[in-house]
């Protein structure tokens, strides 16, 4: 019984220092530069119909492109209570003004910038 509860004791102090440790090293040869080239990682495009309106708006060449497809977005009288939201957020809102073909047309012109 003893040497159980002092075996618990044990356990209960080594398990913190344990989930403390620096995770391991990376595979390779040990010196930074060299080894397996990191796998680059594609960057997300910085506009898509996902990002709220106020911020597509806030890029010229963003706005530019919801100007094209949706003309007068950006002095609509509404602005305020949708710029928060994304096109595709707003699209059900929209009595049918914003079409699935539009948000795609949108959506390729703004990942494109």
């Amino acid at each position: 019984m003893q040497k159980t509860a002092l075996a618990l004791a044990a356990l209960m102090i080594a398990a913190p220092a344990v989930a403390q440790q620096a995770p391991a090293a990376p595979a390779g040869n040990g010196h930074a530069g060299h080894g397996a080239p990191a796998a680059a990682t594609p960057a997300a495009p910085a506009f898509t119909i996902d990002t709220p309106i106020r911020d597509i708006l806030a890029n010229p060449a963003a706005a530019a492109v919801l100007e094209k497809h949706i003309p007068g977005i950006a002095a609509h009288p509404a602005r305020p209570q949708f710029e928060a939201m994304s096109l595709k957020q707003v699209q059900p809102l929209s009595q049918g003004a914003i079409t699935d073909a539009m948000l795609t047309a949108i959506d390729t012109e703004l990942k494109a910038l």
